[in-house]
């Protein structure tokens, strides 16, 4: 092997330098590649050096089930950084494990995990199944709601938002989702009517489904820059209950967004919190450098207190 031909990779400031890095040392003229010229390694550079000045911080509370392995949620990782560099600010994620926040955890944990909570910007709660930890995600939702901070919910995120609401605004003591308790009198969330409860294998409601705007001007709808419509990819089996829409609307929680048969629930908002947005897809999916996901970019401008569009 010629020594021209030998390519090292070393540790570098950020992973945007790897690229340039490969390019500096000649990789293109080595693997006998042609180097495009339409200026995107230009503005790949420009993105690299312009993450290593980032100073000013934003911090996310990430609460979650598997923060104990954060590559369980690697693409909602990345997306909160696309959109904190579309932002100017230096992004830190804090890992609350949600069952933290529940009475029943120790004494010291429980208080440490809601001092965490208190000192964050701005909250994420992300998809996920099971019971474990629902609780801990619902009085994170509450936190929010009720404190003015930041929120963004995803899948799960959107359904707790939803039980959070009608317990407590509401006044439906005991709501919750039929995934946690089929016998639930006054069920938030649902099992989707065409999913079978028994087969749960190949079942979810799967990959990308449109979501249509239902008002003409809301905060997701700026976001993502006017378009009446939007594909977004799903991974889900539950739903708000159709049934209690209309009573989360008239006390104020929006919907506005939904499916095409203007049903099903794919986004809420708070109209008067400075950033209460949930939805049932996964929008971390179609974030890139660049070109930041449009709820993830709204929730770190309304956590670092910039002006949303």
């Amino acid at each position: 092997v010629p020594e021209e031909a030998v390519i090292s990779t070393h540790d570098v400031p950020n992973i945007y330098h790897v690229p340039l890095m490969l390019e500096a040392q000649g990789l293109c003229a080595t693997l006998g590649l042609e180097v495009q010229t339409n200026g995107m390694l230009d503005e790949w550079r420009e993105m690299a050096h312009h993450l290593d000045t980032l100073e000013e911080e934003v911090v996310i509370a990430m609460v979650g089930k598997y923060t104990g392995l954060s590559d369980a949620y690697l693409s909602v990782i990345k997306a909160l950084q696309h959109a904190a560099m579309a932002a100017n600010r230096k992004l830190r994620i804090d890992w609350l494990e949600a069952s933290d926040l529940e009475d029943g955890s120790a004494e010291d944990v429980h208080s440490d995990a809601w001092n965490r909570l208190r000192a964050a910007n701005g909250i994420l709660v992300p998809g996920g199944f099971g019971h474990r930890g629902v609780e801990g995600k619902i009085l994170a939702a509450n936190y929010a709601r009720t404190n003015g901070v930041p929120y963004f919910g995803i899948c799960l995120g959107l359904q707790v938002a939803a039980i959070e609401f009608a317990r407590n605004v509401l006044g439906m003591e005991g709501s919750t989702s039929t995934e946690f308790d089929e016998d639930c009198p006054n069920p938030a969330v649902i099992f989707m009517p065409e999913i079978s409860t028994t087969h749960l294998g190949g079942t979810m409601r799967l990959g990308s489904r449109p979501t249509l705007f239902q008002v003409d001007d809301c905060k997701v709808k700026r976001l993502y820059g006017g378009l009446e419509s939007v594909d977004e990819r799903h991974r889900h089996r539950y739903e708000v209950n159709p049934e209690l829409i209309a009573q989360l609307e008239s006390a104020g929680l929006t919907f506005v967004g939904k499916d095409d048969t203007g049903e099903r629930c794919e986004i809420l908002e708070l109209p008067d919190h400075p950033y209460f947005v949930a939805v049932q897809y996964h929008p971390e999916f179609k974030s890139r450098p660049g070109r930041p996901s449009p709820p993830f970019l709204g929730l770190i401008l309304a956590a670092s207190g910039q002006p949303l569009p």
